[in-house]
């Protein structure tokens, strides 16, 4: 049987302290996700804007070997 003290480390502290390090994990959790989702909405919007740029480029490359 281990001492009281030993035990307690190895539990780790009280729980309030445990609860705040599940809150700090949630709010990290959250913001990854938001940053991720910004991140997609990002990619969605650069590959579009790309897409109408070639199209006016080959547009304006149809119009000047005419």
């Amino acid at each position: 049987m281990e001492p009281v003290g030993r035990r307690e480390r190895l539990r780790g502290k009280d729980p309030a302290s445990r609860l705040e390090k599940a809150k700090q994990k949630a709010a990290q959790q959250e913001l990854k996700q938001r940053q991720r989702a910004e991140i997609y909405a990002l990619n969605k919007e650069m590959t579009e804007l790309e897409q109408r740029q070639f199209e006016s480029f080959c547009k304006e490359m149809q119009t000047s070997s005419k």
